[in-house]
């Protein structure tokens, strides 16, 4: 068994030749798309805290001190809405429904929906009086409305947290009021912000929002990038004297969708300066490139004495990579498996890997699975490939 590798430069001779043309192809276009230039594109930011990453094709384009844990103020808030949210996919709660306002809710200082104690408020007005208003008050009602306390809110917070991967976040609270413990990282608050756009589409909508009025009280969405034409819908802001002016958004152009978090800056000004200088920075200077589909056959990887002689290679989701304008000249296709692949083969067991490799840029590693069955041959069969096989070797 050895290790076989496909390169999409032409120089290398032992290049399945479909392969080779079908990798060819690709890099006579992305010649075409787009000029050469030399020098790899670099941003720094002000910013404390910053995470921008291509959800097209989950590539990272910046990031400064991204896993740090750190205060997120209402940024956090995006957690309490992915709680209802997930609820409201379920059908365990509807938009009409209707949850009391506490004492406690009613007093909470900060950024308020301004509910009224002893009311009842839906559940529709209150994930606005969250999105757009960024409503403590609110974070409160929905919080003790769902867990009965909101520290019991926060402990469910904290699970459901750790359970879609967020790994540098702990909750102590519904609002992101500042609190010993409670805490996210940037890339957190990324993963938060995707979840909730592809989990979520149809809810996702209201951070797009503009204007809110509740009981006469008309509030305007605090995300400075929605009135400033750069593609963005969403999600939020945040700020206490602790963090400091922070912002989680994301913008969409074309197929390209970017997330952008930012914290610790000094000024909401600064704060909407910087993202918009920022997200136009990775919708600039990166593009993404569509390789291959899914179920596309990528390779016909040589199996060992099985009733066919080889088996498509396939990849079982689309591939994108985004790349600096300045990388994709220098990218490479490869693919690596071990030849001949012993039978029998099961469709949709992984049989190898592709890897796309860029300068100054993670490799981007895909599984490569079996497109069909390839059973082993019998006995009688194994004698007659072995047969010819050798008899191959010494006869011309």
């Amino acid at each position: 068994m050895i290790a076989h590798s496909c390169w999409l430069k032409a120089n290398r001779l032992n290049t399945n030749v479909s392969v080779l043309r079908l990798w060819a192809a690709a890099a006579l276009l992305l010649a075409w798309i787009l000029p050469h230039q030399s020098t790899a594109q670099t941003v720094d930011t002000s910013a404390e805290f910053a995470y921008l990453i291509d959800l097209s094709s989950d590539t990272v384009l910046m990031e400064k001190k991204a896993d740090v844990p750190t205060a997120p103020a209402s940024m956090s808030k995006m957690m309490t809405v992915l709680m209802v949210f997930e609820r409201l996919k379920s059908g365990t709660l509807s938009m009409d429904d209707t949850f009391p306002v506490s004492e406690k809710a009613w007093r909470k200082g900060g950024s308020k929906m301004f509910v009224e104690v002893g009311s009842r408020v839906s559940v529709e007005d209150l994930l606005r009086g969250i999105i757009v208003q960024s409503g403590n008050d609110a974070c409160i009602v929905v919080a003790e409305g769902l867990a009965g306390s909101e520290a019991a809110f926060a402990a469910e917070m904290t699970a459901r947290a750790q359970e879609i991967g967020l790994e540098d976040s702990h909750f102590t609270n519904s609002t992101g009021w500042p609190e010993d413990g409670h805490e996210m990282s940037a890339r957190d608050l990324a993963r938060v912000a995707g979840f909730l756009i592809e989990e979520y589409p149809d809810y996702y909508r209201m951070f797009a929002e503009k204007t809110f009025e509740y009981h006469d009280i008309r509030q305007s969405n605090r995300n400075p990038l929605l009135y400033d034409g750069t593609g963005a819908d969403g999600l939020k802001t945040g700020h206490t004297e602790e963090a400091g002016y922070g912002l989680t958004a994301s913008a969409k152009r074309g197929d390209r969708r970017l997330i952008l978090v930012l914290n610790g800056m000094d000024s909401a000004e600064t704060r909407a300066r910087e993202a918009e200088r920022l997200l136009e920075w990775g919708f600039r200077y990166f593009e993404a490139y569509p390789l291959f589909k899914t179920g596309q056959v990528v390779e016909h990887a040589p199996v060992w004495l099985g009733d066919r002689e080889t088996v498509p290679m396939v990849l079982d989701q689309d591939l994108t990579v985004t790349l600096s304008r300045s990388a994709r000249s220098g990218m490479e296709v490869s693919i690596r498996y071990e030849a001949p692949i012993a039978s029998p083969v099961r469709k949709g067991n992984r049989i190898g890997t592709l890897v796309v490799t860029a300068p100054d840029t993670d490799p981007v590693e895909r599984p490569l699975v079996a497109q069909s069955d390839v059973e082993a041959l019998g006995p009688a069969g194994r004698v007659l490939r072995l047969a010819r096989h050798w008899i191959g070797r010494w006869i011309p």
